[in-house]
């Protein structure tokens, strides 16, 4: 059966009524409930986006789903299927802030104000650590606004992600950055927005993810799979691990589609999945408050993005997972709505812009 032909197994379910949803697993073990018919949603609409990956209009897109009020409405793979796992790079940031909430909420950090430096006595036995780096905290690293000279936007960077990439030992790479200076043109940290300078920093949720695996006291994707995967009913993922065996927070994870859901439908839920607290709503709430102005259209929770739509000349600011090539999962709260949008089209100037567009257009259109 050709892939873009796929329809939601509606006979297996026994959903005869609901010809208009793509393909599904046949028998669902995931923990999402069954589709059913949403008159809050075009389906037309959403069945669009096949329609234009089909004639070229839209680039690269793998997979789509939309999950609104708790429940699947629409799902299409336009390359795999449901169990193809999604590298979808940088959102995996996203996940590793919500490791570090459960990890505060069980005791195992202090919270977000846990100092960063402290974590790692061993670096700074052996180093001299600048007092202003020795003050630095968790919340620094997960809103993108340390002190370490550190910008994967800016190849001259001294932290840029590929100089990490080549070094032996990734830990040491990072907390061996040195202080960011401010030239007169730029904004220091009291003169922006949140009082917080943004730098997209990619070594620092990788010493976040670090921090998270050394009080867990065991690897970052084995603490995934016992404090968030296994709560979610996600049985399949893949992590990265550094050089020297740590977990790499900052990207490369690989999810199902329907399991990248889940993470938004936490946001959406407090911190909910099927009447299950995995993570307090507390730290979600806080997660999903903005840190830092990211861009002149965007902010910054922790390692989550908060996005605006022009929606009919209303302002729609929805918060985002999003990684390399376009890969998202939108979660507006205030509509119960997930959305998950992944791609392979990495490196591609076109590939934010237009899974940005699919979500206005083609789902946020299908609201009614």
């Amino acid at each position: 059966m050709h892939r873009a032909s796929r329809l939601l197994a509606a006979a297996v379910l026994g959903v005869a009524s609901l010809p208009t949803l793509a393909a599904a697993p046949p028998v669902n073990t995931d923990g999402w409930p069954t589709p059913a018919s949403d008159p809050s949603i075009d389906l037309a609409q959403l069945r669009t986006i096949e329609a234009k990956v089909a004639d070229g209009s839209l680039k690269q897109i793998t997979s789509v789903m939309v999950v609104h009020e708790g429940r699947p409405v629409y799902e299409h793979y336009f390359d795999g299927d449901a169990d193809t796992l999604r590298d979808v790079r940088s959102a995996t940031k996203s996940v590793t802030a919500l490791l570090a909430g459960v990890a505060i909420d069980r005791g195992l950090l202090p919270g977000v104000e846990a100092r960063v430096y402290d974590r790692f006595p061993e670096f700074t036995a052996t180093h001299a650590v600048d007092p202003r780096l020795r003050a630095m905290r968790l919340s620094d690293l997960l809103t993108m606004s340390t002190l370490w000279e550190c910008d994967d936007q800016n190849q001259f960077s001294s932290g840029n992600e590929e100089r990490m990439y080549v070094t032996e030992r990734w830990l040491d790479f990072a907390l061996a950055l040195p202080v960011k200076g401010f030239a007169p043109w730029m904004s220091k940290p009291q003169d922006s927005p949140f009082g917080r300078a943004f730098a997209y920093c990619t070594a620092a949720s990788f010493v976040a993810g670090a921090m998270v695996e050394r009080a867990a006291g065991q690897p970052l994707p084995k603490f995934a799979e016992q404090a968030l995967e296994r709560p979610l009913d996600i049985t399949r993922s893949h992590w990265n691990v550094s050089p020297e065996g740590i977990g790499m927070g900052g990207g490369g994870t690989r999810y199902r589609t329907r399991d990248l859901a889940k993470f938004g439908q936490l946001v959406v839920d407090g911190g909910r999945w099927r009447g299950r607290q995995v993570v307090s709503a507390g730290y979600i709430r806080a997660m999903t408050t903005p840190q830092a102005q990211a861009d002149d259209d965007a902010e910054y929770g922790y390692q989550w993005w908060r996005l605006h739509f022009d929606v009919d000349g209303r302002d729609v600011a929805v918060w985002a997972m999003s990684g390399n090539g376009g890969n998202y999962v939108f979660a507006w709260p205030e509509r119960r709505l997930v959305a998950v949008v992944t791609t392979n089209a990495y490196n591609r100037s076109f590939a934010h812009p237009q899974s940005r567009q699919l979500f206005r257009d083609y789902v946020l259109g299908a609201l009614r």
